[in-house]
């Protein structure tokens, strides 16, 4: 049976954009089930050892040292030159994808998977026969904004905000094809949205908290870069009346200490997971979270009204600034650079609980509704473009069968 062909370009350089290509592919599953196969591939780790190392580069300097990012991305922003009509490193293993599958549309989720690879893909399978279109996840525009985003010859640029948006089009997207679609996360998180007394089971049963207590999500990104040590006597000074949940992302090693922490701190109530596929539901028994500027986790955080102190210690990563922009100018985000400075914000939230509802209240007036499914039915409606004979049949959703979610 002839079936529409998307192939989904992403990489590992955190955990953002895989998160992206994964919710992509989970909504064309739920909406047009086996009528579109969906090929998500790992393009720069697997197309060339160059790119490759540059990406395990890159999760390095993410878990050790956040200020060489400057350095590393000045010199990443050369690929707008190296890659200008066609992809240079990496073109045989990308040449055979397109060949193999030969998809209807090649979705971009990467910064460095947009100029040279569309150019390429109308080459290899002939301009009529493709469609080419981009997500791109940043808050807002300026310095830490990818000029390899930037393909002027796409056929549908997604913006995650209007500010990102209009961003792009000032520097080389045509208007028409832009559109703002929000944050693309996979059907899960907008199924499983829990109500109050769905929280308060969730806090007693699954993560064994209490209600009543301050909760604050120490979160960290796939690769584990986390300051939980040096932020949790903040607040097991206020142990009757805070407690934490504590992820460690794929940090083995940072997981075993907690447990050993844990151990030696029964005054204190904390839930501690590895990496979680749970982040949405941690979140909504959440008061507060601290974590990085990555735009997934800020996104979720915004999308279920859990405020955001952002971590800056050992520097801000040129794409960080773009979403702290963002929540720092419209929602007046806190942001801590040391110890001494997330202190003096629970300090403050404890001794004065009106400060922080004015804090939430802030960050909840920037949050906005979106349809999940608009995105995915445009990039449908795009890939048909290229294969006009084909008509997936259309899912309700949400679907018939309940909201998904399980207590």
């Amino acid at each position: 049976m002839a079936r529409l062909r998307i192939l989904v370009l992403t990489s590992s350089t955190g955990g953002g954009h895989d998160s992206r290509a994964n919710a992509f592919a989970e909504w064309c599953f739920a909406l047009y089930d086996h009528d579109i196969e969906v090929r998500i591939e790992q393009m720069l780790e697997k197309s060339s050892v160059i790119n490759r190392g540059g990406v395990n580069f890159y999760n390095w300097i993410q878990r050790r040292l956040p200020a060489l990012h400057t350095a590393f991305y000045t010199a990443v922003e050369g690929l707008r030159f190296l890659n200008r009509r066609s992809v240079v490193i990496g073109r045989g293993y990308y040449d055979r994808a397109l060949a193999e599958f030969r998809p209807h549309l090649v979705f971009s989720v990467h910064d460095c998977l947009n100029r040279g690879y569309f150019q390429r893909a109308r080459k290899i399978l002939g301009a009529q026969n493709v469609r080419c279109a981009t997500y791109c996840g940043e808050f807002s525009g300026g310095w830490g904004y990818s000029a390899n985003w930037l393909e002027p010859s796409v056929d549908l640029y997604i913006s995650r905000t209007a500010t990102a948006r209009d961003y792009a089009v000032r520097h080389g997207i045509p208007p028409e094809r832009a559109r703002v679609r929000g944050h693309l996360m996979s059907p899960r998180a907008h199924l499983e949205q829990m109500d109050a007394g769905q929280r308060l089971h969730h806090l007693k049963r699954k993560l064994r908290l209490r209600p009543d207590r301050f909760t604050v999500f120490l979160a960290t990104g796939t690769n584990g870069a986390n300051n939980h040590f040096a932020l949790l006597p903040s607040l097991v000074r206020h142990a009757g009346r805070c407690q934490a949940i504590i992820i460690c992302g794929r940090n083995r090693e940072i997981y075993n200490q907690l447990v050993h922490w844990r151990t030696r701190h029964p005054e204190f109530s904390c839930h501690i997971e590895g990496y979680s596929e749970d982040v949405h539901l941690l979140m909504q028994c959440s008061d507060a979270i601290v974590t990085r500027g990555g735009t997934t986790t800020c996104a979720k955080a915004l999308h279920y009204c859990c405020p955001i102190i952002f971590n800056a210690f050992g520097g801000i990563m040129p794409q960080e600034r773009l979403t702290l922009k963002f929540f720092r100018n419209g929602a007046g985000s806190g942001l801590i650079r040391d110890a001494n400075e997330f202190t003096e914000i629970i300090d403050r939230w404890m001794a004065d609980p009106a400060s922080y509802a004015a804090y939430k209240n802030q960050f909840t007036a920037v949050r906005y509704e979106e349809d999940p499914t608009l995105l995915i039915d445009e990039l449908v409606a795009l890939a048909r473009e290229a294969a006009p004979g084909e008509e997936p049949a259309r899912q309700p959703f949400p679907p018939r069968n309940g909201n998904g979610l399980a207590h």
